[in-house]
């Protein structure tokens, strides 16, 4: 039997009020994989991952996540789904610690996804050894780069099916985003799959499976990644600053 992709994104159209950002954009992720979408900015990136969340105020379309067409459903019930979204800009909660952002991650699972707090944390403290150290520390004082961690260890703490990870990078230093891909390796050596957005193509590629390259809101290109890894006229024409 031929595995159907965990998330199938056909003709997606997006506006915000009258600009026409999507221009149909089809892609697809497989259970498992780890998907890059790249381009230069404004190219359609995170437009593409706030409609496949659903917040967007304008969508025309086909998304269907586990074979559920959810075009139509608003973020919570995409969410309760199993379809998790990493910000860009983060949102941790000020004034709570590590340990209570990463509990909200598990208050807000429901039903046969609903895990135990403890459980949630022991696997968090494995994966993310650093936000082990600073379980009581509040959120708000830790680097940028521990932020980030942060802010993907609660979505994971919900145990999603799929996570979309939005420019993870963005204002982080070298040394943490080395270290913090490195996690993003081990979660994709776990079978988590994972949609990628992210403006370091080199990081991206070197461990997403496929890649797909937006252009002016649409998709111009798409490979293995690390046919586009060895690629470098293909990143000029359509990465480069």
């Amino acid at each position: 039997m031929t595995t159907q992709p965990i998330l199938d994104v056909t003709g997606l159209h997006a506006w915000y009020g009258r600009s026409h950002i999507l221009q149909g954009v089809d892609f697809h992720v497989m259970p498992g994989e780890v998907v890059a979408l790249i381009g230069r900015n404004g190219a359609g990136k995170t437009t593409s991952m706030r409609s496949i969340m659903g917040l967007m105020p304008r969508t025309a379309g086909s998304v269907r996540f586990q074979g559920n067409e959810i075009l139509q459903e608003p973020p919570h019930t995409r969410f309760h789904h199993g379809l998790a979204y990493v910000f860009e800009e983060r949102r941790i909660v000020p004034g709570l610690t590590v340990m209570e952002n990463i509990q909200l991650g598990v208050l807000a699972a429901r039903g046969n996804r609903a895990v135990h707090a403890q459980d949630a944390v022991e696997e968090i403290a494995e994966t993310f050894p650093r936000l082990k150290e600073r379980l009581k520390q509040e959120a708000a004082t830790m680097s940028g780069g521990e932020q980030q961690m942060l802010a993907i260890a609660r979505a994971m703490a919900a145990r999603p099916t799929m996570i979309m990870l939005d420019e993870p990078s963005e204002g982080i230093m070298p040394k943490l985003v080395d270290e913090m891909f490195e996690y993003f390796d081990a979660l994709k050596r776990k079978g988590v799959t994972i949609l990628l957005v992210e403006q370091s193509v080199e990081h991206a590629l070197q461990i997403a499976d496929r890649a797909y390259i937006m252009d002016q809101g649409e998709i111009a290109h798409t490979s293995s990644a690390r046919a586009l890894l060895d690629d470098a006229a293909m990143q000029e024409r359509y990465c480069s600053v």
